[in-house]
């Protein structure tokens, strides 16, 4: 596949794959790219997870026709990029791997490699000069480990961006990109906001016109609607107006409770997404609760704590640097309710966090008064 009339596409799709990085799931496989950037001197960019190194080598190899690259270009060092540096060198031992040095000592920490491996370390603002084609190399430490860097192409305007404007899925499935790059984002990036601001800062300064990632398309046209997705992303701010309901149930109470709750903010015109946090996926109500502004926490006092599919929910918040929302609360318990104390404190520490006034609490079961205390934390949700 052409990117340009001198940048080739030869990564691969992933349909075996059930769960990327052994937690998220990823019911439409994972594309792992790679690409070719073909002038007076060749340069591969990134190489393809270990299970489909055979495959990335005949892709390669056919974009090659004949050329050999002499430049290996290594943006990030998970085995899904790097795994088959040294099958690559194996093939191509004269070629010069281009990494930060970081990469470098992450390469050798992954690897056994040949000691004259040829190597060239590169620094934020380096040059690579291809011929017609200059390459510039942007560090983006922490977006989302420390060794990473992306490249900008001057003549086609290109970024390779590594891992960010990635998303789950491979090429050939049929999906919205926002849903999957944002749970993508989220689950992987999200932690690394500040980090992300500070790339998106080095980006604007770029004359940018396509963006070619490690995972998902390649971004071609309405380039502002993704980069104004990561900027909204990256600063915490509330992508769409509206209420994410997560519960935790034992009995079905707790759920009932949460159910009316959502019911009652639908009726009032809001935007509404319910997880049941022990059966749907975790990182899609994770994902959910930074898209929207508000989110209602709903569950059991449990062994003298929290249920603890709410426990695993809310650790994730945190360790995501979930911030600048509003939070209501519902706890239940049968003898000694302790939940929603135990919610708030575990969420204290988080940056603007804002609480509802009402906070509602079933005893064992729902009762009429609890319908009237959560369409009151309806009303002033909405």
């Amino acid at each position: 596949m052409k990117v340009t009339e001198d940048i080739l596409y030869v990564g691969v799709n992933d349909h075996e794959v059930d769960l990327f990085e052994g937690q998220y799931r990823v019911p439409n496989g994972m594309a792992y790219n790679s690409y070719v950037i073909v002038d007076e001197h060749v340069a591969v960019m990134d190489t393809v997870d270990g299970c489909f190194g055979q495959q990335w080598m005949a892709n390669l190899e056919t974009a090659l026709a004949g050329r050999k690259p002499e430049y290996l270009i290594i943006q990030h060092m998970e085995p899904d990029h790097s795994a088959n540096i040294p099958l690559f060198l194996e093939r191509y031992p004269e070629a010069q791997v281009v990494a930060t040095a970081q990469a470098f000592k992450m390469m050798y920490q992954f690897f056994v490699l040949e000691p004259q491996m040829r190597q060239m370390p590169v620094a934020n603002g380096t040059e690579l000069d291809l011929g017609t084609h200059k390459l510039t190399f942007v560090c983006a430490p922490m977006v989302h480990w420390p060794e990473v860097m992306m490249t900008y192409d001057a003549k086609d305007k290109v970024l390779f961006s590594a891992d960010g404007f990635g998303k789950f899925g491979a090429l050939d499935a049929e999906e919205a990109w926002a849903d999957e790059a944002r749970r993508y984002y989220i689950g992987i990036v999200g932690k690394y906001g500040m980090q992300v601001q500070n790339v998106l800062k080095k980006a604007a300064e770029l004359d940018i016109q396509k963006i070619c990632p490690l995972h998902g398309p390649v971004l071609t046209e309405n380039l502002g609607y993704y980069i104004g997705l990561y900027d909204t992303w990256s600063s915490y701010r509330p992508e769409t107006d509206g209420v994410v309901v997560a519960y935790a149930s034992v009995y079905g109470h707790t759920k009932e409770a949460a159910l009316y709750l959502a019911d009652t903010l639908r009726e009032k015109g809001a935007e509404v997404a319910v997880y049941d946090l022990a059966r749907d996926d975790m990182a899609a109500a994770l994902a959910d609760a930074f898209r929207y502004s508000k989110l209602v926490l709903a569950c059991n006092t449990y062994n003298m704590s929290i249920n603890p599919f709410m426990n695993d929910f809310i650790t994730r918040l945190v360790e995501h640097s979930y911030q600048k929302r509003k939070v209501g609360l519902i706890e239940n318990g049968s003898w000694a309710p302790a939940a929603a104390k135990l919610m708030r404190a575990k969420l204290e520490g988080s940056k603007e966090i804002t609480f509802t006034e009402n906070t509602v609490t079933v005893l064992s079961a729902m009762k009429p008064e609890n319908q009237t205390q959560l369409e009151a934390l309806a009303a002033e949700l909405v």
